[in-house]
């Protein structure tokens, strides 16, 4: 039973030896002084291997290369995220990131995918339908609403649909 122990505690050593160079932290000197978009893209290399497989960490590096200014970078990422599955968190954090960037017409589709997946979740109904009244498009924003408020009337639901009518984004 002690050699048992012995072997467990090198693995969590040798784990932690693993994880903390994983973390190492980055030399300022790839970042400091340095023009802000090579500054940007070095922190956002690190950002990426930071995020590792996860795919809302590597929809957050997406997001700054798509504001930012590199959208090829940032629509590779998202790319590389849809392409292997339909979750529906993952089509809404995307389509938040077009909206934005100004672009309805792209957020839209992916924003009506997630809810099509996920046909009850009361928050994300009232959100989409809050875009879709901002948009001009009232009808689809209030079948939107009801079917929200048909499944729970929460508070987030409520403020997102009601900011909408007075133009106020909903909150993510």
């Amino acid at each position: 039973m002690g050699i048992r122990w012995g072997v467990i505690a090198v693995a969590l050593f040798v784990g932690g030896i693993g994880v903390g160079y994983a973390a190492k932290p980055l030399d300022p000197l790839a970042y400091r002084a340095q023009a802000k978009e090579d500054a940007a893209r070095a922190l956002l290399r690190q950002a990426t291997i930071q995020a590792g497989e996860g795919s809302w960490e590597r929809i957050a590096v997406g997001r700054v290369y798509y504001l930012g200014g590199m959208k090829g970078e940032g629509q590779a990422i998202f790319d590389q995220v849809l392409a292997n599955q339909d979750e529906a968190s993952d089509l809404l954090r995307v389509a938040r990131v077009y909206l934005e960037a100004g672009e309805w017409p792209r957020a839209k589709p992916l924003f009506d995918k997630a809810i099509a997946l996920e046909p009850k979740q009361e928050k994300w109904l009232a959100e989409v339908g809050a875009h879709y009244l901002i948009h001009g498009d009232r009808a689809t924003a209030e079948t939107l609403f009801e079917r929200s408020f048909r499944i729970e009337s929460e508070l987030w639901a409520t403020v997102s649909a009601a900011g909408a009518y007075l133009g106020v984004k909903p909150q993510e």
